[in-house]
């Protein structure tokens, strides 16, 4: 059932298994977070992802919906990226298409307003963390 591929593939990228996720996709896969520009084809596809497995700590989708219609999956969900003590979560709405048990076709679409805001609120609050961890010098000096 191409809802079950593609709450398998998302299970993979939360995994951080990116050969996993590979595996469920077409070779000619179309890959994109509208409205930057696509990638095409697994190769540029596998560098996307790559970028996840390599500067991320964690990843979880969170999905609150899931529908099909043929070979059309729509997920609404929401995205927590991990990148050491930085983290955020945005909403986004996924668009895949399955074919014979691959993915497609899959597009993001998500509000950059939030994202960015999401983003720079998980950078006040790593930095308060960060801040918070260090040890506290007495305010007494020596002579």
């Amino acid at each position: 059932m191409s809802t079950e591929i593609v709450t398998d593939f998302l299970s993979a990228l939360e995994d951080l298994d990116i050969d996993r996720a590979l595996a469920l996709a077409d070779p000619g896969i179309v890959y994109q977070n509208v409205p930057l520009p696509p990638a095409r084809g697994i190769k540029a596809f596998e560098r996307q992802l790559r970028l996840l497995e390599r500067y991320c700590t964690g990843f979880e989708a969170r999905v609150h919906n899931i529908a099909a219609n043929g070979p059309v999956v729509l997920t609404e969900r929401t995205d927590v990226i991990v990148v050491g003590a930085w983290r955020t979560e945005f909403w986004v709405c996924g668009r895949y298409e399955v074919r014979d048990g691959k993915i497609t076709v899959w597009k993001d679409y998500f509000d950059w307003t939030t994202f960015i805001a999401s983003g720079v609120k998980g950078l006040v609050l790593a930095g308060l963390k960060s801040l918070q961890s260090r040890p506290h010098q007495s305010s007494h000096v020596k002579s």
